[in-house]
């Protein structure tokens, strides 16, 4: 398992920007580019996860340290 590097606010905001478009594909059904909606899954996943692979490949690291 990939190591914790996402801190509170950082997982918050990625979670709730994951709904939101998840909420928008079911919500907009008469889009024409309504699938792009489907991208929320990501910030979603990765915000409970706590980890960002993306984050690990650039070196970043959110969370608080000790």
């Amino acid at each position: 398992m990939m190591p914790r590097n996402m801190g509170s606010l950082d997982r918050v905001i990625r979670v709730v920007v994951g709904l939101a478009l998840l909420a928008g594909f079911f919500l907009n059904t008469t889009a024409e580019w309504r699938w792009l909606y489907l991208l929320g899954i990501v910030p979603l996943m990765t915000g409970l996860a706590g980890t960002c692979p993306m984050y690990s490949i650039l070196g970043v690291n959110t969370c608080a340290r000790r």
